[in-house]
């Protein structure tokens, strides 16, 4: 029987392994173009992206104008349509033996649509049935609750029959201003202390590995 309805997934670094293979590589491309004079490590961009959050990272802390941004965003679209990142060991079988017993899979994500089907098909893992990507319309994108709102109105679920699985704060936000239960992909490599620390502390659950998602799906 299942417990969870709807599984709403993030995609890099919760599904994929992106960040580490494309996106990091990529900002800091960008970067050394637009802010020679800053070095950026790992684990501090991951700070970033997980408060204040990626848009807010660039047009503040960097302090981006729109077209820093425009070229930032092109470097990262070059370099994902290159790379089909890793998926976590796993997760297709989990995620097919769901889908397989009639549960809703959502994607809610600051990627692209194109590359998140991409990810699926060559990863083998089930078409998700809606994908909120990174080109939702102004003030629509992840942590705003546009995502879980229109699933719930489409499908007519309950929060609580809708489970949100992310690596960062950005999705744990957009679960908590909607009453969803969150879990945090403690597989992915963002799993800095910072990171860790605020999602065993808040969070749901919080999962080690990927067999602890499939053990939460159902009763």
């Amino acid at each position: 029987m299942r417990k969870v309805k709807c599984l709403v997934l993030d995609h890099d670094d919760t599904v994929v392994k992106s960040t580490p293979q494309i996106n990091y590589p990529a900002f800091k491309t960008a970067l050394s173009v637009l802010r020679p004079e800053i070095e950026l490590d790992y684990e501090s961009f991951i700070k970033l992206n997980f408060k204040p959050g990626f848009y807010v990272m660039c047009m503040e802390h960097f302090g981006f104008t729109e077209q820093e941004m425009a070229y930032q965003e092109q470097v990262w679209r070059e370099a994902s349509a290159k790379m089909t990142p890793d998926v976590y060991d796993g997760l297709p079988d989990i995620l097919n033996r769901y889908a397989s017993r009639g549960g809703k899979i959502c994607v809610s994500s600051h990627s692209l649509r194109t590359t998140i089907v991409r990810d699926y098909r060559s990863s083998g893992l089930p078409e998700p049935d809606l994908i909120f990507d990174w080109e939702c319309p102004d003030g629509k994108r992840k942590p705003n609750p546009y995502a879980l709102e229109e699933i719930m109105r489409i499908y007519g679920f309950k929060p609580e029959e809708l489970l949100m699985v992310d690596d960062l704060k950005p999705g744990y936000d957009m679960a908590a201003s909607c009453g969803v239960p969150f879990a945090c992909a403690g597989w992915s490599e963002n799993q800095i202390p910072v990171v860790k620390e605020f999602m065993r502390q808040y969070g749901d659950y919080y999962l080690e590995t990927t067999n602890e998602l499939e053990r939460i799906l159902y009763e």
